[in-house]
């Protein structure tokens, strides 16, 4: 409509001024005539006869100005742009035509284009880069049919402990007989792997993983019990092939109404790292016992089925994963070993910053329930490894992104520090 305005606005005025223009020479005209029949009262039909004129002229005029004030609302009504006048050049015409042609594009535009905003996203499209990682048995979401995505990452993890061991008997509370023995443990670990998912259908994956595993430990020692005088030091070190992973995802439902996704998950560790049943001891001073290398696997298969929720809410996902461990026994030359099984829970919040990065902010607890030896449980084998687990991801490209996670042990088992980083790329 503005458009169509500026259009009319310049003929209306350009007939306006001309109007006027001839209403002030009329005006002037008959000025003229007055003064000449006041000097000659012979000239009074030449004036009549003048004056008559002027009046049918000035209807014609008012008439003229009735038609145009029409023809404006005409125009205004129907939103059809005005004619060019007379004697108008072809570069007018074709000046107005174009932008007929413009503002008919522009309503057929319009009238194709959807009212209102866009509806929200559907709650089962999920960020992957929103959920760095679940624990040890869930890394984000599906990869799709026909997808191959591959995964190197390397880990930093770092544990301080001080321990007393105790192998002795008392007669009273405060006199105890045999070894006790101070040990502060530091341990380093390195852990590289690279592993590969492959979309079978939209709703299954599969998944292998191979960790290459080095390991560093020093521990200091003090027998207080057999009168040693200095602390006995010793580093053992330990590199090679850990355990690889086989697992498997199926997604269990499609939700249309916003609800939310359950994924199940199966994992099975196969040892084939370096026993700790095979490495061997030594013994420095009586009492105190050293491994000459460091196991880099755990000597057991492993199965651990769990499932997995995932809810979206723009522009946050919520997450969380029950697990339970099975740990199958191993016989060895100490006997048959039970490690025992293990429970675990996970949850969290990813939020997504922009298009390409996002945070997330979880909590990870497992309990590990008491090994055995020839069914007989080992006293202080029970554990509970909680963290607190802080990811950043970062979308570098359409196919390939980058995730860095800290996970801090809030319990005494946990690792103190645990520092991994990924960079899954979609081929």
């Amino acid at each position: 409509m503005e458009n169509l305005a500026t259009e009319v606005r310049p003929l209306f005025f350009t007939k306006v001024s001309k109007i006027a223009m001839s209403i002030c020479f009329i005006s002037s005209s008959v000025c003229y005539a007055g003064e000449d029949m006041a000097e000659d009262d012979k000239s009074d039909s030449k004036y009549e006869t003048e004056l008559e004129r002027q009046r049918i002229l000035l209807i014609k005029q008012g008439q003229q100005i009735e038609k145009l004030t029409q023809m404006i609302t005409a125009l205004t009504a129907k939103n059809v742009a005005p004619m060019p006048p007379s004697g108008a050049n072809s570069d007018s015409t074709r000046k107005g035509r174009a932008s007929k042609s413009v503002r008919e594009a522009d309503h057929n535009i319009a009238k194709n284009k959807p009212v209102g905003q866009a509806p929200a996203k559907s709650s089962s499209a999920i960020d992957a880069s929103a959920i760095p990682e679940l624990g040890d048995t869930f890394s984000g979401v599906l990869s799709g049919k026909g997808t191959l995505v591959l995964e190197p990452s390397i880990g930093y993890s770092y544990t301080d402990n001080n321990r007393v061991f105790l192998d002795a008997f008392s007669f009273i509370p405060a006199l105890v007989v045999g070894l006790i023995d101070l040990r502060e443990i530091k341990r380093h670990s390195f852990i590289g792997s690279i592993s590969a998912r492959y979309g079978i259908t939209e709703r299954w994956e599969v998944d292998l993983k191979v960790p290459y595993i080095g390991r560093n430990d020093s521990q200091r020692s003090r027998p207080v019990s057999i009168g040693v005088s200095e602390d006995e030091i010793f580093n053992a070190s330990g590199h090679g092939l850990g355990d690889i992973e086989l697992s498997t995802r199926y997604q269990l439902n499609s939700p249309k109404d916003g609800g939310p996704i359950y994924v199940a998950n199966l994992v099975a560790t196969i040892p084939t790292g370096t026993s700790p049943f095979e490495v061997e001891f030594m013994q420095s001073t009586p009492g105190a016992v050293f491994p000459t290398e460091l196991p880099t696997g755990s000597g057991y298969v492993s199965i651990q089925p769990s499932i997995t929720a995932i809810y979206a809410t723009d522009p946050g996902v919520f997450f969380g994963n029950l697990s339970y461990g099975y740990n199958m026994d191993t016989d060895e030359d100490v006997g048959n070993v039970d490690p025992g099984d293990s429970a675990g829970v996970s949850f969290g919040l990813g939020v997504s910053l922009n298009e390409r990065t996002s945070m997330s902010l979880s909590y990870s607890h497992k309990h590990v329930l008491k090994s055995k030896i020839n069914n007989m449980k080992i006293d202080g084998s029970q554990l509970d490894i909680g963290q607190l687990i802080i990811g950043y991801s970062f979308r570098y490209s359409p196919s390939t992104n980058v995730s860095l996670s800290l996970a801090i042990g809030v319990t005494d088992d946990a690792q103190d520090t645990r520092l991994n980083f990924r960079m899954p790329v979609t081929l």
